[in-house]
């Protein structure tokens, strides 16, 4: 690998050519440079990104360890000497992208990611279809969408798969998860809670979204959404014209907990008060910290308690 600055007391690499060095694509250095804090490169005169070469040799070590079947939510945060201590160690025994899955689903994820990898949407959609009327619509949900759309993102993030692939994936999935949500029957106008589903400006990811409409439909909420990115003030006014109980979220890991907290504070600071807010997907958590008024849902199990504790709260004799 060529330094941008060969005379330069610090080799600083360009994002290509770290790119080139260690595997890992531009788009995931970035992705990790928000979610992790790491790598923390600096800016060169016109503005690009550069990487001096400490931080290079880490992403290196990082990449082998990846190589390994470590996930890198697990060990991008970790500092040089522990990454050193965990690569001389053994590798893990639990295949990556598995581990997700509940008991006896493990095989029909990989058989999942397989296909996405192949490129073979006809295989995937088969695959789910048959897991959607065999499993039932709330166990196919929770027990193979969520975890199967968490190793497809895990791919995209280890350079397994390139984002037109996860896009491919996405764009499958949003077919069959509409298909399953306009089996449902349509609850009746009065029906409630009256929930409106989004994601804020900075979230484009919208599968969070299509998993949660699906089981608050079950639940035989009256349902509205939005799809992804809605600016807040849209958010607001909808929810007001269409007499909304509850503004539900989904947040992906790639926002920042501090995107996720400022978005939520200023959304909820222009609800009316009786509108609760719920956020939900696995970069909701940390956001939701301290933030009064918003109620944080770190799973899709979390919606049918939820709900139940919502009519509770509102049903009166």
């Amino acid at each position: 690998m060529t330094p941008d600055e060969p005379g330069a007391e610090e080799q600083l690499y360009s994002i290509a050519a770290v790119e080139r060095d260690t595997g890992l694509s531009k788009d995931t250095l970035r992705v990790w440079e928000r979610r992790y804090g790491f790598p923390q490169p600096g800016r060169d005169g016109a503005g690009d990104r550069s990487y001096p070469a400490d931080q290079v040799e880490r992403l290196r070590t990082i990449r082998r360890l990846m190589d390994a079947g470590h996930r890198p939510g697990r060990i991008v945060g970790l500092a040089p000497l522990e990454l050193k201590a965990l690569a001389g160690a053994e590798p893990p025994l639990v295949r990556p992208m598995a581990g997700h899955a509940p008991d006896g689903m493990a095989e029909q994820v990989l058989e999942g990611l397989r296909a996405v990898e192949q490129h073979d949407m006809y295989a995937l959609r088969q695959m789910l279809g048959q897991s959607a009327l065999r499993m039932g619509l709330v166990r196919f949900v929770t027990a193979l969408v969520a975890p199967l759309t968490t190793a497809v993102g895990e791919a995209w993030m280890q350079g397994r798969i390139q984002v037109y692939e996860e896009h491919l994936y996405t764009e499958c999935m949003t077919g069959v998860l509409r298909n399953a949500i306009a089996a449902v029957p349509a609850p009746s106008s009065e029906a409630a809670p009256r929930v409106l589903l989004t994601t804020l400006p900075q979230e484009a990811h919208g599968l969070g979204l299509l998993m949660a409409q699906a089981l608050l439909a079950l639940e035989g909420c009256h349902c509205l959404s939005l799809g992804p990115q809605t600016p807040i003030a849209d958010i607001v006014l909808a929810a007001q014209a269409e007499r909304t109980d509850i503004v539900a979220l989904s947040f992906s890991p790639v926002m920042g907990a501090q995107a996720v907290h400022a978005g939520l504070k200023t959304l909820r600071a222009q609800l009316a008060p009786t509108v609760q807010i719920w956020a939900g997907g696995r970069g909701a958590a940390r956001g939701v910290r301290g933030l009064a008024g918003v109620h944080a849902l770190p799973s899709l199990a979390d919606l049918h308690p939820q709900v139940l504790q919502w009519r509770a709260q509102h049903t009166t004799a």
